[in-house]
């Protein structure tokens, strides 16, 4: 029997289905730890969770509008569950702590990241040293894209210690219903409105595909923020050219009909180190158009099959969006491929990728190198 533990700050939604495939798992005994149930900037509502799991009393600071977790609390709840492995996914002092009991424990340590080369060049000397400190002690390596095991490969981190867990969707949720599902708009944005994911921007592409196609388009807005007010506003200021409607927050379960009511997912984020949303937009049928800040661009999003990578520039997103609505067949072509693409990043698969890497971890060192699985 294979006990693991999992160490994380919160559960958002679209994790609770990998948490509960892992204890599903023949001799598999998972027990995630989470730092909180819920930061206070998100407003997610969670399913019935089915898993073994434990939400830590909240001890956080709060830098830069990021939330810093730091529960020593974590230790003696490691200590009551006595994994066999142990998994941090982060580096707030609570991820550390884990880790230090690892190291005192003989407990073999697989880190576990989200983010990507990219997404990680900004972080001080001190972060990094960090991450280095902790890299050279740890035994395998999980990455939820191509991104995140460039990044380890950047500390040195031969590709042979290094596995894959994908960011993912239930894709059979927002799998389209019928062939010719009525689509309301010609464009969705699901997002928080804030600066760092630009509405504006969208909004901006509207209007310039609006003047291409000679009539008014339509445009979704879902999620909330600091940005919704003046977002607002500056919709009903181009009413002439934009038909656009603000769903606000939608819990986790209206999300699917939300999105396959749209023809073109924007998805002009300024960082994100993946974009579950772009899981969302392809599972339904989507093209997307993103930004190259995005962890999903060159990955799940393809240039040219079934979406467009462009710089954040109005005249380029609006020539491509203004092609997939004239042309019925490109369209399909676009949505049919974001479909394919899409089956790669399951909830199995993400499981899959854990489970192999903590094997790994607890094969024997041989020559400062692990061994290969036989």
């Amino acid at each position: 029997m294979l006990r693991l533990a999992i160490v994380s700050n919160e559960l958002p939604p679209y994790r609770v289905p990998l948490f509960r495939r892992l204890a599903q798992m023949p001799d598999v005994v998972p027990h995630v730890i989470f730092c909180t149930q819920r930061e206070p900037n998100r407003q997610w509502e969670l399913p019935p969770l089915e898993f073994d799991h434990t939400f830590l009393s909240e001890q956080f600071v709060t830098i830069r509008g990021r939330y810093i977790h730091y529960t020593p609390g974590v230790v003696r709840r490691l200590a009551a569950v006595a994994p066999d492995v142990i998994i941090t996914g982060g580096f707030n002092p609570t991820h550390l702590y884990a880790f230090g009991y690892a190291m005192m424990k003989g407990i073999p340590h697989v880190a576990m990241t989200d983010g990507t080369y990219a997404s990680e060049q900004s972080l001080s000397r001190l972060h990094k040293a960090v991450r280095r400190f902790v890299y050279g002690r740890t035994s395998v390596f999980v990455s939820a894209s191509m991104g995140g095991q460039r990044l380890y490969e950047s500390y040195g981190i031969p590709a042979d210690r290094c596995f894959r867990s994908c960011l993912c969707v239930d894709n059979d949720a927002f799998s389209p219903v019928g062939k010719r599902e009525e689509k309301r708009f010609d464009f969705l944005f699901c997002g928080r409105m804030e600066a760092v994911k630009n509405p504006f921007f969208a909004l901006n592409v509207a209007q310039e595909t609006a003047r291409r196609l000679q009539r008014r388009v339509s445009i979704l807005f879902v999620g909330a923020g600091s940005e919704e007010e003046k977002l607002r506003s500056a919709a009903q200021r181009r009413s002439e050219f934009i038909d656009a409607e603000f769903n606000g927050f939608a819990a986790h379960d209206s999300l699917p009909s939300l999105y396959r009511s749209a023809r073109i997912f924007l998805f002009p984020t300024l960082w994100d180190p993946w974009g579950v949303v772009a899981n969302e937009a392809c599972a339904s049928g989507l093209p997307v158009l993103v930004t190259p800040d995005a962890g999903v661009a060159g990955e799940l999003v393809r240039d040219g099959e079934n979406g467009f990578i462009c710089d954040l520039n109005v005249n380029q997103w609006a020539k491509r969006a203004t092609m997939l609505l004239s042309n019925q067949n490109v369209w399909d072509n676009f949505s049919a491929r974001s479909l394919w693409l899409v089956r790669e990043y399951s909830y199995e698969n993400a499981a899959n990728g854990i489970l192999e890497a903590c094997r790994q971890a607890l094969l024997p060192m041989a020559g400062g190198k692990l061994r290969k699985p036989i």
